[in-house]
């Protein structure tokens, strides 16, 4: 007797935390207006992530957001450091919200979806005329049968359901109470990917000169579970860099002639890259981002050929351009500078006094403090962002998923009922969506299973509510 009463006991408590979970907490987590609320706070910070520049240099936040004046009176970079928005994706917060808003959306199609679907799979027959009056639409007629109306709802493409005599139900689109569970699971889908994405993917950033070869090295972002060492055993070299002007000057387009190569140095892939159109290999997408310039190719008289780094200047915002000083003495005591502003060829060259010596183009000699400066080429260098992320695949396969759900929803699940008792024709229906277009074809049906020979009118009575049932 102690035994089962102790039994009993712990059954019970164990059943408390069950019983508040299904009464108190469940209603609450699948409640529309919480999903409402949790998908607004995730569009809300996801444009938080567009608008402020993700995964940057504290000194770039400190710069861009000062706290005198501080944007919007409240936006500072101690504010995007501490709540994160400068990585918004990746924060504790934000997968907090992703993985709520998911769990909202699961819990609300095990405990309204599918139910929702297992009864309209579930049928039954309606035998009594009074049944007919919850109906939304309902008649009853003096003329017709119900094997007409099966043949009627038939080329209509109704599935009927007859067992008895005189007893009928009907119904299409049942496709329409799927699609809601399908837009869930998209959904779903796309959350998880997200969620993958961010905590395996990486992000990194290269300026890259033409010629060079490189290994993926200046990670700037990367999730706590990603991955780096798939970048380890290949290399990519830019084999050329080149820039497309228009006529008026201005940039048109610029490329990267890019090789993937193995650890033996042979190729194993090969693309020209631009913008929208990136290298991918591995999972790792290369895209072209930037561009600038690396170096100037000079000669001195008939010496050997001397390769110089250029580097950006500070113009304050009024362009971009690069520049390096080149000795004309061997003891350094002379020498000029040389501006370039593009990859069109033209070569700007000042003296000491920062006075304009002369112009030339690639490929042209001009004299400067007794010798003969040629020179041959400016090589430009492309700027690569390259991300890795994992949950890509499963994001698009969300989206497919939510767009074929979004299709299945709009088919009305119809259904038909018709009842013959006597010499009366009892006939009702109901639809879940585009109720005037169904009232219309319910009506339309009537019309055809009532029509008489000419001069013979069959008493018919509709009944028309707004009972949602």
């Amino acid at each position: 007797m102690t035994t089962e009463n102790s039994a009993s006991t712990e059954s019970s408590w164990w059943s408390i935390p069950g019983r508040f979970l299904r009464r108190e907490f469940l209603p609450v987590l699948t409640d529309l207006r919480l999903a409402i609320a949790l998908l607004l706070l995730i569009a809300v910070f996801s444009i938080s992530g567009t608008v402020i520049e993700q995964g940057q240099s504290p000194a770039f936040y400190q710069a861009n957001y000062p706290e005198h004046p501080a944007l919007f009176g409240f936006l500072t970079w101690k504010v995007i450091q501490v709540v994160g928005l400068d990585h918004v994706y990746r924060t504790w917060w934000f997968l907090a919200l992703l993985i709520l808003f998911g769990t909202s959306l699961t819990a609300c199609t095990f405990t309204r979806q599918l139910p929702a679907l297992k009864a309209a799979r579930r049928w039954k027959y309606y035998e009594e005329p009074r049944q007919f009056q919850k109906l939304a639409l309902s008649a009853e007629l003096e003329t017709g049968s119900v094997n007409s109306l099966k043949e009627i709802l038939q080329k209509r493409r109704y599935k009927v359901f007859q067992e008895k005599d005189g007893i009928l139900y009907a119904r299409k689109g049942i496709i329409g109470r799927i699609g809601p569970i399908i837009v869930h699971v998209g959904i779903v889908t796309i959350l998880l990917g997200g969620i993958l994405g961010a905590m395996t993917g990486f992000v990194a950033q290269e300026m890259v000169a033409s010629g060079d070869t490189f290994q993926v090295k200046n990670i700037i972002d990367a999730g706590p579970w990603a991955n780096p060492q798939v970048l380890k055993d290949w290399s990519v070299r830019v084999n050329r860099f080149w820039i497309d002007y228009t006529p008026s000057g201005g940039i048109d387009q610029f490329y990267s002639d890019m090789s993937v190569l193995n650890n033996q140095g042979e190729e194993v892939d090969h693309k020209k890259i631009f913008v929208n159109q990136p290298l991918r290999y591995r999972g790792v997408t290369f895209y072209q981002t930037d561009w600038g310039i690396s170096a100037v190719r000079i000669r001195f008289n008939n010496s050997p050929i001397f390769q110089l780094p250029m580097a950006a200047l500070n113009t304050n915002g009024r362009g971009r351009i690069w520049g390096t000083w080149i000795p004309t003495k061997p003891d350094l005591s002379e020498g000029v500078s040389l501006i370039a502003k593009d990859l069109q060829g033209m070569v700007l060259i000042y003296d000491a006094e920062g006075k304009l010596v002369d112009t030339v183009r690639t490929g042209m000699s001009t004299q400067v403090n007794g010798v003969t400066l040629k020179v041959l080429d400016v090589i430009g260098s492309t700027g690569l962002q390259i991300k890795s992320d994992p949950g890509i695949p499963m994001v698009y396969s969300g989206f497919a998923v939510l767009m074929l759900g979004t299709v299945m929803s709009y088919f009305s699940h119809s259904q038909i009922w018709a009842l013959q008792k006597s010499d009366r024709l009892y006939v009702g229906a109901k639809t879940n969506r585009a109720q005037v277009v169904f009232e219309r074809e319910v009506i339309d049906i009537l019309e055809r299973l009532s029509s008489q020979p000419e001069g013979e009118q069959p008493k018919t009575t509709q009944s028309i509510t707004s009972n949602p049932n």
